[in-house]
């Protein structure tokens, strides 16, 4: 045993020690608790808040081979900027082989419409002849065998106009149809040359130079500046949240360092509802989970000078009172 516990004088002093340094740590957890209860009363905070922003994936329209990346990786790029060109040969053959065949269905369209005025102008005489040989042969002036000689020669030219017209149509569809068979090889010709969609930095590139790309698979994306936070509070912690109130956002990269910020808006469902495959509530396992609300914050200062990017840890704190 320590010599002062056998000093009687000092005794009284090391048992006040014992008394007072719990009290002075309870008062201290006390305070602590006071302040955070009134602290938490007008502030609202979480860590499952993320920086979100639009990623725009680029990828192509039509197969082909690469002639021509343009780009490189993480590189800044504006909108209309050319990113990459696919070889346009084949699609260059495609539209030169359209083109012959619709000039040759206009040839063909420009002698059908010549046969059918020609059929057209004969049956307008072999009317008129029918007609004429019709009251004639009721007046017994002509024969039966020419009545129905002018009778045969109006049949026949009016299926000659007939079968003409079909030709005609036939032909004109054919030609409509390779009208916009040659308005598709230009856009798929338009389409080797792909431009960037949005200003911003190339980033997950994964096509190189003389690699063959088919339809619609993802080469790179182009992530715009704008940035903001998505916070996924609590369900009890958003009842007195609202559009406009204010919030300090911390980002795990810089410390720290409190950014300004500002509610946008507030989810109109869970996170879990809206997800791919949402909870079946109505089982008789249910336990209940106190749910997540996503919440929009953007950022109301300048942080063009700040590597803050989508993906990015943050903690925002919102002033809801």
């Amino acid at each position: 045993m320590p010599e002062t516990l056998n000093n009687e004088d000092e005794r009284p002093e090391y048992l006040k020690k014992r008394v007072l340094v719990p009290s002075i740590t309870a008062i201290i957890f006390l305070i602590c608790g006071i302040c955070y209860s009134i602290h938490s009363m007008y502030y609202k905070s979480t860590d499952d808040a993320f920086v979100e922003g639009h990623i725009i994936t680029v990828s192509p329209r039509i197969a082909g081979p690469v002639l021509n990346l343009a780009v490189e990786d993480n590189q800044f790029v504006k909108k209309g900027d050319l990113i990459l060109e696919i070889d346009p040969k084949d699609y260059e053959v495609k539209l030169k082989q359209t083109q012959a065949k619709l000039e040759e269905a206009k040839a063909a369209l420009i002698s059908a419409e010549n046969r059918l005025e020609k059929n057209n102008s004969e049956l307008e005489f072999a009317t008129d002849d029918y007609e004429r040989y019709s009251k004639m042969f009721e007046k017994g002036i002509v024969s039966k065998q020419d009545f129905d000689l002018s009778k045969t020669k109006y049949t026949t030219k009016l299926s000659d106009v007939n079968s003409s017209k079909a030709d005609y149509d036939e032909i004109g569809a054919s030609v409509k149809r390779l009208e916009a068979e040659m308005e598709q090889d230009e856009l798929n010709l338009s389409y080797t040359k792909i431009y960037a969609p949005q200003d911003g930095l190339i980033t997950n590139r994964s096509v190189e130079q003389g690699n063959y790309i088919q339809t619609a698979q993802p080469l790179m994306a182009v992530v715009p500046n704008k940035v903001w936070v998505v916070a996924n509070f609590k369900e009890t912690q958003i009842a007195n949240m609202k559009k406009g109130q204010s919030v300090k956002i911390k980002v795990d990269t810089y410390g720290n360092k409190k950014f300004l910020g500002e509610v946008d808006s507030i989810q109109r469902s869970t996170g879990a509802k809206s997800s791919l495959f949402p909870p079946e509530n109505a089982v008789g396992s249910y336990v209940k989970i106190v749910q997540r609300v996503p919440v929009k914050i953007i950022f109301k200062e300048d942080i063009s000078k700040y590597n803050i990017v989508p993906g990015m840890s943050v903690v925002p704190e919102v002033k809801v009172k």
